[in-house]
């Protein structure tokens, strides 16, 4: 049977200047699990226990059962179509327009870039304009700056800290508390939607 020398695009679910999201696919499992097995990545998360590439597929086809209170997304370069992490809505509750946000950077080369601001700022807008949710939460734990910063970036505000809340490389360490109404962000992302034409 003869091949198709056919060029399949690749799958675009929002798409900022450097960054895109698509959803998760099995393909991506292996570098997945990489990612969370790295102690260097791991270190600022919650992720305390070893991966395996069966929990890994276990995680994956669990998603589709949850697509209306989880939503995952990876975040790929546009210049390469590489993945270089993951970014996700957890917890969305229609009812209370309310949504939690997690993301990693699994590509240590790509940290401090600004792509997850970028990435971050793309997921907000699928949250607030297309689910019509009103607030979204997150938290960090309290000497990751970078991840503080870049919430920061998106609108998102400290609502409380948690002393000591979290048992981490052999100190607790305090969890901060952090979260963006709707209206603080959509002046941000008229800002964001005009500096993307541009670079465009």
């Amino acid at each position: 049977m003869k091949k198709s020398n056919v060029k399949v695009p690749p799958i675009i679910f929002r798409q900022g200047p450097r960054v895109y999201l698509r959803p998760v696919s099995r393909e991506d499992l292996p570098q997945m699990q990489t990612w969370v097995n790295d102690p260097e990545v791991t270190y600022f998360l919650s992720q305390r226990y070893p991966m395996t590439s069966e929990g890994e597929v276990a995680w994956y086809e669990g998603l589709a059962a949850r697509k209306n209170t989880d939503v995952v997304l990876a975040i790929v370069l546009r210049r390469n179509n590489k993945i270089i992490g993951t970014m996700g809505l957890h917890h969305i509750d229609h009812i209370n327009g309310l949504a939690v946000t997690g993301s990693v950077i699994g590509e240590k080369s790509c940290w401090g870039k600004g792509y997850g601001t970028e990435a971050k700022m793309l997921l907000l807008d699928y949250a607030f304009n297309t689910l019509n949710l009103r607030k979204i939460c997150s938290a960090v734990l309290g000497f990751n700056g970078r991840s503080k910063r870049c919430l920061e970036k998106c609108g998102y505000k400290v609502e409380a800290v948690r002393e000591k809340h979290f048992y981490k490389n052999g100190a607790y360490v305090d969890e901060i508390l952090l979260a963006v109404f709707k209206e603080d962000f959509l002046p941000l992302w008229k800002k964001f939607e005009k500096s993307s034409k541009k670079k465009a």
